[in-house]
């Protein structure tokens, strides 16, 4: 490419950056494997015939979201055989949050791990109308469908995580309820706990093989408050707590010596506190 091509080409490419990274995250629920992503997505656009392009952000996007969706296979082999549980890698939305949305759709944790259940068309075709509002007719040439089965894939997807999660609580009430358990977990007030889960609450650590946390979810208002309050003394022990802002909701981000340590975040409804996550896989904090 002459050199003013190569400058238009990297300049086309940040602009649409965000968005892209935007769409690669929500379909893997990774920021390591979205940067990957983009960096496969760069040198396909850097090598194109760029005079065949009407619309450079709209091919950008069909690239990522074609790509991401063949990554998912790779995504789900490695979840299912990754050591204990797997949840999202974490990204800071508290600043710029580089994810390109209008919208904080299809970024909070419990979402993530719901879309990972869908069939990878059905999920690329929610992330573009959910998070970015794409037109149908859009997303239909994006994933290679019709409009009207475009139309179905997202109001499937859209049922799906309806009949999986209840109505989320408020950002304000979400925050309430995480400050109460920290504080809870931390003094193992085992009766507060009690009050703060919902009855069917499950309690999700991932460790990643690297940290220690449980390989099988705690479920249950019971088993999950009194698990929480038999590692009290031990877990919380010279660990300071920063509140941050990660993937649209509030969490707690856990340091020890200035070293982070772990994110603890949850999912909440009018019930109770329904998702209790423990993030302790250092190698998942790196954008906290």
């Amino acid at each position: 490419m002459e050199p003013v091509a190569v400058d238009h080409a990297v300049e086309v490419f940040t602009e649409a950056r965000p968005r892209l990274f935007g769409i690669a995250y929500r379909m893997l629920g990774s920021a390591i494997d979205a940067d990957d992503l983009l960096q496969e997505v760069w040198l396909r656009w850097q090598t194109y015939d760029h005079s065949k392009v009407d619309n450079p952000t709209a091919f950008l996007a069909t690239v990522t979201t074609r790509l991401a969706i063949n990554a998912t296979q790779t995504a789900r082999v490695r979840h299912e055989t990754y050591v204990g549980q797997w949840l999202p890698e974490p990204v800071d939305t508290s600043a710029d949050p580089q994810l390109g949305a209008e919208r904080e759709a299809a970024l909070e944790f419990a979402v993530l791990m719901l879309l990972e259940k869908l069939p990878a068309t059905e999920r690329a075709a929610y992330v573009l109308r959910a998070a970015f509002d794409y037109p149908y007719a859009q997303i239909a040439e994006i994933v290679q469908v019709s409009e009207a089965a475009a139309r179905q894939l997202v109001s499937r997807a859209r049922k799906h995580l309806a009949a999986e999660r209840r109505t989320p609580a408020t950002v304000q009430d979400q925050r309430r309820l995480l400050t109460a358990f920290v504080a809870a977990a931390k003094s193992g007030d085992l009766a507060t706990l009690e009050e703060l889960l919902a009855a069917d609450v499950v309690s999700y650590s991932d460790g990643g093989g690297v940290a220690r946390a449980s390989k099988i979810p705690v479920v249950g208002r019971d088993r999950v408050s009194r698990y929480v309050r038999a590692f009290a003394d031990r877990f919380w022990a010279g660990i300071d707590i920063a509140w941050v802002r990660v993937n649209g909701q509030e969490g707690a981000l856990l340091t020890v010596n200035g070293e982070r340590y772990g994110l603890v975040t949850v999912t909440a409804s009018d019930e109770g506190i329904d998702q209790v996550m423990w993030l302790l896989n250092p190698h998942k904090l790196a954008a906290v």
